[in-house]
């Protein structure tokens, strides 16, 4: 019996360590790892890219399982945990490392990305128009081990308790059938 190989998503919507507390516990994801995408500087630092100088995005890039979770479905989770509206901006943090990107691996997911956001604008879930930049994936930069799994081990500190924690619990929420158990 043969299985499908997991696939790559690379997504970027606002502070990476948000994306990464919530979509880490889906099921159907395999791995989550914070780092870099989008930019001009090879393998650079988290201090650069707050510099706002290298054009990186704060991205995580997600291993995930198609036959337990399907592309637009993790594109659609991913829609909840961001403002794709605002340029440059989540929150009160501000600059282009925080945009929204959709990191294509594949014309299909290229695809499928245009597909849902499609779906989104039609839906009317957000007042305004989307700014979600889709572009093939280009070099990767895994951030420094300190960004990894941040919100898991730094559950009390300001930013986590007052941005993180709001938007995983909702998310928890509202997707809790598609949760590991342990995390349900």
């Amino acid at each position: 019996m043969t299985t499908q190989p997991h696939e790559v998503a690379t997504l970027g919507g606002g502070c990476f360590w948000c994306i990464d507390g919530a979509l880490r516990h889906v099921n159907g994801v395999t791995s989550v790892e914070s780092g870099y995408a989008g930019g001009h500087v090879a393998n650079p630092s988290y201090e650069q890219v707050c510099g706002k100088q290298t054009g990186h995005a704060e991205v995580v890039r997600v291993e995930f399982d198609p036959a337990v979770l399907h592309y637009a479905d993790l594109l659609r989770m991913f829609f909840t945990l961001h403002d794709p509206t605002t340029k440059d901006r989540q929150g009160n943090d501000v600059g282009p490392q925080y945009r929204s990107i959709i990191l294509t691996h594949s014309p299909e997911q290229a695809e499928t990305a245009k597909a849902v956001m499609a779906e989104i604008h039609q839906a009317g879930i957000w007042a305004g128009d989307l700014v979600t930049e889709v572009v093939p994936a280009t070099d990767y930069w895994p951030a420094e081990p300190e960004h990894q799994d941040y919100f898991a081990r730094n559950p009390w500190s300001g930013y986590c308790r007052v941005v993180v924690a709001p938007k995983v619990a909702k998310f928890r929420k509202t997707f809790a059938a598609r949760l590991k158990s342990a995390a349900a």
